[in-house]
């Protein structure tokens, strides 16, 4: 038996599955695509504003259903309740903003007139966490994460690239209740199937490991790839799972990995307090105590540079993930 063990061990090792991309894009341009194809295919589909088409690449949705947008203009709060008013008669409202003015700013509204209400709102939302770049701290809202799953109701989804995102922007239009999506500004790979389905709530095993497992989420989750394929050169084999769904969290997924690999490593461009890890530790706590380790923006606001400026200053990239690594296993 312990020589099967051995045998598969090494297996994993020798054989793990390389991601490459042949083209970088934003991933809110994966929400423009996908919202532009609901337009073509839900007419119950409608999409408001706040005086940020361009930003969130709307363009397209609206030049072919000029009738079913609504420019509100730089009136978060009045969005949000006309988008909770407009499922009353079957609409399916999609609003978006920054992430900044689709949380911080409306949580109020959201709370009482999405969430506790249980309108069938998609609340989507770009330039989210650090890599916003030069705007700053003001706008680099760190906190989106936990203000939002705390919600009671709400699905919170953070995709890592273009095709995620896009087809995370179509699934959720089938998704009865409200929906936090969040994505990004920054150029990133694509590395995701162009026609792997999207399904709310469930993880996506990257690759195999025995050592360490890894959950990343958003623009972590090329990081934490690039991190394995690095420990795999250290003799550390590592499992990288894409936790897209923040809540529902894929219990099951995590639990049958930290089995085999006895310890984890979870990895978001977030604040350290109130995002995956610590939704990944009260599962733990609950379920399968193992060592973890934390990447995540360490409990202060960003600042103003360029997005690589910012991952690489609050270690929030391949460098960090394997450090992290390193820690966690020497705690098992």
């Amino acid at each position: 038996m312990q020589n099967i063990l051995i045998f598969e061990r090494f297996l994993i090792k020798n054989i793990m599955k390389k991601y490459t991309f042949t083209e970088q894009k934003d991933t809110r341009s994966g929400f423009g695509a996908g919202l532009a194809e609901l337009g073509r295919t839900n007419p119950n589909v409608v999409a408001l504003c706040a005086d940020l088409i361009g930003s969130l690449k709307m363009e397209k949705f609206i030049e072919e259903n000029p009738e079913r947008f609504f420019q509100i203009g730089i009136a978060e709060a009045n969005m949000i309740g006309i988008a909770a008013g407009l499922t009353i008669g079957g609409k399916i409202p999609f609003t978006g903003t920054f992430a900044n003015f689709s949380t911080g700013r409306v949580y109020d509204q959201i709370r009482q007139s999405v969430a506790y209400s249980d309108k069938n709102v998609k609340i989507c939302a770009s330039h989210a966490g650090l890599t916003l770049g030069e705007d700053g701290a003001t706008h680099q809202i760190l906190e989106d994460i936990g203000l939002m799953k705390m919600l009671p109701g709400m699905t919170v989804i953070n995709t890592c690239d273009y095709n995620q995102t896009k087809a995370a922007t179509i699934a959720i239009a089938d998704h009865k209740g409200p929906v936090y999506l969040r994505f990004g500004r920054p150029v990133v790979p694509v590395f995701m199937p162009e026609d792997q389905e999207f399904i709310v709530g469930k993880a996506i095993q990257l690759t195999e490991g025995t050592d360490v497992t890894i959950v990343a989420t958003g623009h972590l989750v090329w990081e934490a790839l690039q991190a394995s394929e690095k420990l795999e050169a250290m003799g550390i084999s590592a499992e990288v799972i894409n936790i897209h769904t923040i809540k529902p969290l894929d219990d099951e997924a995590i639990l049958k990995s930290v089995a085999k690999t006895k310890c984890i490593v979870t990895a978001e461009e977030h604040n350290i307090i109130g995002g995956l890890g610590e939704s990944v530790s009260r599962l733990l706590v609950q379920n399968s105590l193992v060592p973890q380790e934390f990447v995540a923006v360490n409990d202060s606001f960003g600042e103003s540079g360029t997005p690589a400026q910012l991952m690489e200053k609050y270690n929030l990239n391949d460098k960090a993930i394997i450090a992290a690594v390193e820690k966690v296993i020497a705690r098992k």
